[in-house]
């Protein structure tokens, strides 16, 4: 695919329900062209941008560049598109390959025979110039090739990520069903919270909200503790562009107000201190074992976002007690407080006995989830809207 004026066009992909915030941070990245797709958002930019979005966002899952489209129907049309790529200009004979496919078209049954005839057209390629093949090595290759074939649509691409974003680097350890780094970053985006309040998560678990908050707070690069990403493996790899975006701090920023991450494990909160330790935010982190039903408000006023249990693990009966206790703590120790909870749970979260100002869907794994916006006034809901009528 041509490159004008040194930008190209390049895929992020997310989870379903967080394109909208995608979106939003590659504009603030200054992404051109930014457009949503499913469960993806395309954009335009320069190197310096595939740099950028890989280190920098915090609800994608991947950055892929397209590199070739070409109509498929059957294996001969589809070794014939891959063949037209000059793949020399990718690799060498000395790299390792890896193909990761998705497929869904009625021409073609299953995503490993087209990784299958995708590698063999490649592989021939280099034996017919060179006399010699690259090797294919799934673990860590060199380049990570990715190839998306809807219908007779086959779009080739690379993949300048390598290992999933959401694999920051800082958590080692991990409780039961740990929250995706991605997600907990996208359910603080979308609460709208950027640091200009307190910060609580009261069921922290291994500590992934708290982290992610504290490194949108200070406003860290989420891929600062990566070991690498598969863009540094590209024959283009530009290494001085990359090191110049990687050590620019200059947006970071300070933080006055109070992160704090609590759970009634003192097992999870080891492993959630381990993690925040292995983030260098040590001290910019509070975390402690406490049930639920003691943690008391602050001074000044906090945003609360939790994933409380919502599984089989729970009895059903004392799951909707469990909800109805959260919502009896919420009204009476956080009047005046926002609360966002995520919940698989249709029957618990309505027990809950709040009503929700803002739902949204997203997805926990496989599970569909409630994302819900919970304000907790001071008086009645009848009185506050008084009181803000009286002041228009």
């Amino acid at each position: 695919m041509a490159e004008e004026n040194n930008y190209f066009e390049l895929v992020a992909k997310t989870f379903k329900g967080l394109e909208n915030v995608l979106s939003n941070e590659l504009i603030e990245l200054g992404a051109k062209d930014v457009t949503i797709l499913n469960r993806a958002v395309s954009f335009k930019g320069d190197k310096a941008m595939m740099y950028k979005a890989n280190l920098w966002l915090r609800t994608a899952l991947t950055i892929i560049k397209p590199i070739h489209v070409f109509k498929s129907k059957n294996e001969v049309e589809l070794y014939k598109g891959i063949s037209q790529i000059d793949w020399s200009e990718y690799m060498d004979v000395s790299d390792t390959l890896s193909i990761s496919t998705v497929v869904s078209s009625e021409y073609f049954n299953h995503s490993q025979f087209v990784a299958l005839k995708s590698k063999d057209a490649i592989v021939d390629q280099f034996r017919n110039k060179f006399g010699k093949r690259p090797s294919i090595d799934t673990e860590n290759p060199t380049i990570l090739l990715n190839i998306h074939l809807i219908d007779d649509d086959c779009v080739v691409s690379l993949d300048s990520s390598g290992e999933s974003l959401h694999r920051r680097g800082y958590r080692l350890n991990s409780t039961i069903a740990p929250l995706n780094e991605v997600l907990a970053a996208g359910m603080i985006l979308i609460s709208g919270w950027n640091g200009q309040s307190n910060f609580i998560d009261p069921m922290c678990g291994s500590g992934t909200l708290p982290i992610e908050a504290a490194l949108i707070a200070y406003n860290i690069p989420p891929g600062i503790f990566r070991k690498g990403f598969g863009f540094e493996k590209w024959k283009d790899f530009d290494k001085d562009l990359f090191e110049s975006i990687y050590n620019d701090d200059s947006s970071s920023k300070d933080f006055v107000n109070q992160i704090i991450g609590s759970d009634l494990s003192a097992g999870a909160i080891r492993i959630a201190t381990e993690n925040a330790k292995n983030a260098f935010l040590t001290n910019k982190i509070t975390l402690k074992v406490m049930p639920f039903e003691d943690l008391l408000p602050l001074e000044t006023k906090s945003l609360i976002i939790m994933n409380p249990p919502y599984g089989e693990r729970m009895k059903k009966i004392n799951l909707n007690e469990f909800y109805q206790t959260i919502g009896n703590c919420l009204k009476k120790n956080f009047p005046g407080h926002e609360s966002w909870i995520l919940c698989g749970n249709k029957e618990a979260i309505e027990s809950i006995g709040l009503h929700p100002s803002k739902k949204q869907t997203l997805f926990n794994g496989a599970i569909e989830c409630k994302y819900q916006r919970f304000t907790m006034y001071e008086g009645s809901i009848k009185q506050n809207k008084l009181i803000k009528s009286e002041k228009k």
